[in-house]
């Protein structure tokens, strides 16, 4: 069973993701199912850490300040840190104001699926889409461990120590 709207990452139709590395802006990059094997693929050779988060998530927003502060002290060792919105298209404004307020520099990108199950699917096959969502990939591009829900972000941090 699915979880409901606010729970799910939304479909939200749109174009192919660029895999840009510059800084956070005014906007959200767009991801889509083709953007995001292109996204691993750029970063091979690091840890790559994805955060699914949305501004009506609670949990998501209070972890983030957390999660902005392990990719500075990460980022220099080898880690890729991108986080990715489930937030509405007009609702991006609020999402690039939230996670600047939250000390995220980018690149951040906002989740448009053209199909949401094979989007959530290709990540993980038994993520329903629910938020916070983590995953952790190797410096080859293999997701090695998935955090669903409210994290410890402790534990967050030596999985990623593992790999760097």
């Amino acid at each position: 069973m699915r979880l409901n709207r606010r729970q799910l990452l939304i479909g939200l139709g749109g174009g192919a993701a660029t895999v840009a590395s510059a800084a956070l802006d005014s906007k959200l990059e767009p991801l889509d199912e083709a953007g995001l094997p292109k996204l691993l693929a750029a970063n091979k050779g690091k840890a790559i850490l994805l955060n699914f988060w949305a501004t009506w998530c609670e949990p998501c927003r209070a972890e983030m300040p957390a999660l902005a502060k392990m990719d500075a002290r990460l980022k220099p060792k080898g880690l890729a840190f991108f986080t990715i919105s489930a937030d509405e298209p007009e609702d991006e404004s609020q999402a690039v104001a939230f996670l600047k307020t939250a000390g995220i520099s980018g690149p951040a990108y906002l989740k448009q699926a053209k199909n949401d199950e094979k989007f959530i699917n290709s990540i993980e096959p038994k993520w329903s889409g629910a938020l916070p969502a983590i995953f952790l990939y190797d410096k080859t591009g293999k997701k090695v461990k998935s955090f669903i829900g409210e994290s410890d972000l402790k534990a967050v941090e030596a999985e990623i120590r593992k790999l760097l």
